[in-house]
């Protein structure tokens, strides 16, 4: 049955070269992160006040384009009498939403400040206006697996003296602004957090997990699962979808507002006339604009409850933006609610719930492993391999099920940051399948026909465009592979992994071993001639003449008038430069000459690689399709490992994603040629080297 994609209200391939030395752990073009302590220390002694050169105070840092208006870059102290950092402490009231469409960002600052252990991990609070003061503040942000420490200065956008952006409700404090300004300068601009989801600001504020509900397929203990996730200090959201784009953030009759994201600050329970009454505390980032309804503000439901009551729901009758409603009005209103839960490093002594986590970092590259979903058969398999091992049951089984609790979490990188260069979210998702006996623990890359013959046992509900697809699931203890892929094929991009569980997992890449089946040339064969033998000898005189050795340019005189004789090879011939990686590879007393024995071994080699060529080349167009490479590779003999299929896809597929016939040949003999020379300086067999710059200058030129 094929997939479908949800929408949720493409691309250009990145740099494939810089992503691929990455991640072999070369340094790209990195630059140093700013240090603040030193920083601000130097701009004390100095007497002057820090400008950061990465996030400058010009349009560049509000957005790509045109800004609509012109605004003045101000420092607090500019901008009114005694400023303040944090003015009684940080509240849900000091998040006001200004001029830019981040109400996603705003509603989880909102729920941020309901925990302060996590608050002061994201805002530290040794920052001020005035004891060491040097106009430089700094927040910290979970980053892809990592926290990252965020530095700027304080010149924020204004306008007629007014903040454009995050403000809020006391004039002279600036904390939310300027948090907002850290993350506009960790996605690169403003402009850039224009328009998201609630949960990604949640997961970079704790490092957690986000979990979604619709209303309408709600669990029946969702009250009960609210309730427990703001004790375990959760963060949640709500939203009202809004069917038509041109009606997003447009205010109904009843107060709420379509499209636009909601905090969830308390869940709580009142006797009301008798009665109990489950009531739900929300907060519209904008400040003001509230719920009309029963148990609002100003609504006569209050008038029935006894002051200790109110005082213990902290209801106030104040145009601020936050309001009570009913759990049943709320699930009627509202179409969806996010809880992020917290990962084990977000609280250190959470003793209410830990979860196992392991994390995996991995790449789709185009041409490579980049497969798509199960609709494309042909290429879903090459996608990236994750095995999953549940090794111990949950504690409170239902229904005396033996089985293990999990959720996997698979979060596209970068795509906000590289939004103004034309990336959007791609639409992704994951797929679970249940590993065979007898494949288990062999971590070996499982193959195109498994997925043609065997059905998954888990998957998410659908694929989304959303930065990160979250889903809880529960198998009986085993062995899984997990394969997260875009929905469609050739998309390129960078994504992390990451599997909790309530109880011991382990998750890896299924990395093969990096070997080779025959890396030392086979003797020649004694015995009569062939036919095709002679004519080989006959061809191989006339042109290398007495000496019977031939250069890299006879050779590829030979290659081609051979091969010209043999039209079922669909080849144009071999270049120049494969003749001189061929001989390279044959060259056995290192004359960078052939002569006829070494020849005549390099053509048997060249009929075998034909053979497999042609089992790939299915349309006999004379190229094989890269996603094919690995087998065809497998097929001649070499066992690689995903960053070596990536480098040999960029290194000799064209445009099209296509190899032909001359590449092919190419980079066998590159492959063959280089296993060989690395078995020849590992005297030890340890599978370890090591060489002089003039060794390895030697081995790489002549290659």
């Amino acid at each position: 049955m094929p997939l479908k994609k949800a929408g949720f209200h493409s691309t250009s391939p990145g740099a494939i070269c810089t992503a691929i030395l990455s991640r072999n752990c070369f340094a790209v073009d990195a630059k140093p992160p700013q240090n603040f302590l030193e920083l601000r220390d130097e701009h004390l002694r100095k007497g002057t006040l820090f400008e950061d050169p990465l996030f400058p105070a010009t349009d560049a840092s509000l957005s790509s384009g045109n800004f609509p208006i012109t605004c003045e870059w101000k420092r607090p102290p500019d901008i009114c009498e005694n400023p303040q950092f944090i003015v009684g402490g940080a509240s849900r009231t000091d998040i006001c939403q200004g001029d830019l469409g981040d109400c996603w960002l705003l509603a989880a600052i909102a729920c941020l400040t309901l925990n302060e252990k996590l608050l002061y991990r994201v805002v530290p609070q040794d920052q001020s206006f005035t004891d060491n003061y040097a106009g430089i503040f700094h927040f910290q942000f979970w980053r892809y697996g990592d926290w990252v420490d965020v530095v700027i200065d304080d010149r924020i956008p204004t306008f007629n003296n007014q903040l454009v952006f995050t403000k809020s409700a006391e004039r002279n404090e600036f904390w939310s602004a300027l948090l907002e300004k850290a993350y506009a300068k960790l996605h690169g601009s403003y402009e850039a957090l224009k328009g998201g989801n609630t949960t990604e600001a949640m997961e970079d504020f704790t490092g957690g997990v986000t979990e979604f509900y619709e209303m309408k397929e709600a669990p029946k203990e969702l009250y009960k699962i609210m309730k427990k996730a703001l004790e375990r200090g959760s963060l949640m959201g709500c939203s009202i979808d809004s069917l038509v784009p041109a009606r997003f953030e447009t205010r109904t009759v009843t107060g709420l507002v379509k499209g636009h994201a909601y905090s969830v600050t308390a869940v709580e329970e009142v006797r009301y006339k008798e009665t109990k009454v489950r009531l739900v505390r929300l907060r519209n980032p904008w400040g003001q604009v509230e719920w009309n309804g029963p148990w609002s503000d100003n609504s006569k439901e209050w008038g029935s409850i006894s002051k200790a009551e109110k005082d213990k729901l902290q209801h106030q009758n104040a145009e601020d933006g936050e309001f009570w409603m009913s759990f049943e009005d709320f699930k009627k209103n509202y179409t969806k609610i996010e809880i992020c839960n917290l990962t084990p490093d977000a609280l250190e002594d959470d003793k209410i719930h830990k979860w196992t986590v392991s994390v995996n970092e991995g790449r789709w590259v185009r041409g490579c492993s980049a497969g798509g979903c199960r609709n494309y058969p042909d290429t879903f398999w090459t996608n990236p391999q994750y095995r999953l091992r549940l090794l111990e049951e949950d504690d409170d089984p239902e229904d005396n099920e033996v089985a293990c609790t999990f959720v996997v979490a698979l979060m596209q990188k970068n795509r906000r940051k590289e939004r103004k260069m034309g990336a959007n979210l791609f639409t992704i998702g994951f797929a679970i399948y249940e590993v065979p006996k007898e494949m288990q623990g062999n971590k070996q890359h499982m193959p195109k026909e498994f997925f043609l013959f065997n059905s998954s046992k888990a998957r998410c509900k659908s694929y989304i465009n959303l930065r990160e697809v979250t889903q809880r699931f529960r198998l009986s203890p085993g062995e899984y592979v997990i394969i997260p892929s875009t929905y469609e094929p050739h998309q390129e991009g960078d994504f992390i992994l990451r599997v909790f569980s309530e109880k011991r997992n382990t998750s890896e890449e299924i990395e093969n071993r990096i070997e080779a089946d025959h890396p030392v040339p086979a003797p020649a064969s004694a015995g009569e001639e062939s036919e095709e033998d002679q004519q080989f000898r006959t061809i191989f005189q006339q042109i290398a003449g007495d000496e019977m050795e031939i250069t890299a340019n006879e050779l590829k005189n030979v290659l081609n008038r051979v091969v010209s004789e043999h039209k079922e090879m669909h080849t144009e011939g071999f270049s120049l430069e494969s003749c001189r990686s061929m001989i390279a590879l044959m060259d056995m007393d290192g004359t960078g000459r052939l002569n006829l024995q070494e020849f005549r071994h390099l053509w048997n080699k060249i009929k075998q690689w034909q053979g497999i060529f042609k089992h790939y080349d299915t349309e006999q167009k004379g190229s094989i399709n890269s996603y094919e490479m690995r087998n065809a590779v497998n097929d001649a003999g070499f066992r690689l490992n995903n960053q070596l299929y990536d480098i040999i896809t960029m290194r000799y597929a064209n445009e099209n994603m296509n190899i032909d016939f001359d590449s092919f040949v190419s980079c066998l003999v590159r492959l063959e040629g280089m296993f060989r020379a690395f078995q020849a300086f590992d005297q030890d067999g340890d599978g370890m080297i090591r060489l002089s710059v003039l060794e390895w200058l030697q081995l790489t030129m002549y290659a």
